[in-house]
Parts: C-alpha cells; structure tokens; sequence
C-alpha cells in the first residue's frame, strides 16, 4: 500500500483499514507514520544494496568497481518505479535511523555505505586522496549523478517529447565516464599532487 500509493498519501488509519486491524495495534507496531514508510523502505533497500554489491564483484578494478555499481542502480531503479520512487524521490516524514531494520552505516545493509565503501577502496588503491568528508563528497556526487538520471527516466519517460531520446546504454556509460573522469581529476592521489606541483615548480 506504502509503495503504490506514495507517501503522502499514507496515514495509520488507512494502513489499519487495508489491514483489517484497529488503529490502535497499527500505532502499537509502528508509533507514527515516518517509522510506518521507513520500515516500508526497508525491503527496497536491502534489495538495492544486494544488487549494487553483486554487480561490483564483477571486477577486481576498483573505478570499474564503481560504474559496475552503478549501472547497476541505474537498472534497479528503473526496473523498480514505485519502490524507487517512495524512497528517493518522494518528500516524507524521517524516523529516526533506529526505527529501521536496516542499520545505517552497514555496508552489507546500507546502499549509500556500500557506495561509500568503494572510494575508500579507491583511495586504499592511491587513485584518490581526501579525509572522511571528501570521500563522503565523492560518494554524493557520484550518487547524485546515477540517481539524476535515474529520476529524470522515470519522470521523462518515453510519452514525453520535450528532449530527445538517446541510447540508453550509452547514455550510461558516458555518464559513468564523466563522473569517474570528473571525481579522479577534482580529488587526485596525494602523490600525483604532489607530481604535477613539482613539475609546475621545475617548468617555471
């Protein structure tokens, strides 16, 4: 019911109607509404991240790591509108993070921790450099640029004709190509920093 009809359309006595229970057990089990959508969301992403891991043990390479991952949301979301749409592109109430089954800042668990975790990876391999916040900036930014296209397929679906239609698949990969391209130049190893100073130094 949560994922069809979206969150705002969702109240407890709605939910305690479809159930066939009182509202009085479905407030005992969930308390509010923001803990009754959370753990609606749990599912979708728990699903997400097992999708997201498998498609990064395809590789060894942790920058292929990253765009296996992320195609592989890109794909999830599509095949999953609803579900999608309910956790990521729907203004809701927010429980707190123990009021979900899945445990925030698990990486077998946690879809954004999992991504995390690869640009950690990516900075244990000297490809990037940056403390937590910076990696946490890669990860959004990465994040922010599969979920954009993501987003604007579902709302911008094949009805509508106000901008061309690509192919998809390449679509992708050029995306995933200007992200990884764009995160490894704005956030170089400490090393290759240090190479392009001296060489700027030596020219000079």
């Amino acid at each position: 019911m949560v994922k069809k009809g979206g969150a705002r359309e969702i109240t407890i006595r709605k939910v305690a109607e479809e159930a066939g229970f009182s509202t009085t057990i479905v407030y005992a089990l969930f308390h509010d509404k923001a803990t009754l959508i959370t753990q609606a969301m749990d599912e979708t992403l728990l699903e997400l991240v097992k999708v997201m891991k498998k498609a990064a043990a395809l590789t060894e390479d942790p920058i292929e790591k990253i765009k296996h991952t992320g195609k592989a949301y890109i794909k999830y979301g599509l095949s999953n509108p609803d579900e999608y749409a309910l956790v990521f592109m729907e203004r809701r109430p927010h429980a707190p993070v123990e009021a979900a089954e899945v445990e925030h800042g698990n990486v077998q668990q946690d879809p954004y921790a999992f991504a995390h975790s690869l640009f950690v990876q990516l900075k244990d391999q000297g490809l990037v450099d940056g403390d937590e916040m910076r990696l946490h900036m890669m990860t959004q930014i990465f994040w922010q640029g599969i979920h954009g296209l993501t987003s604007i397929n579902l709302v911008m679906d094949e009805g509508d004709e106000w901008t061309p239609k690509l192919n998809h698949q390449m679509h992708v990969d050029a995306l995933l190509d200007v992200l990884m391209a764009g995160l490894l130049q704005t956030f170089p190893a400490a090393l290759k920093s240090k190479s392009v100073k001296s060489n700027k130094t030596l020219k000079k």
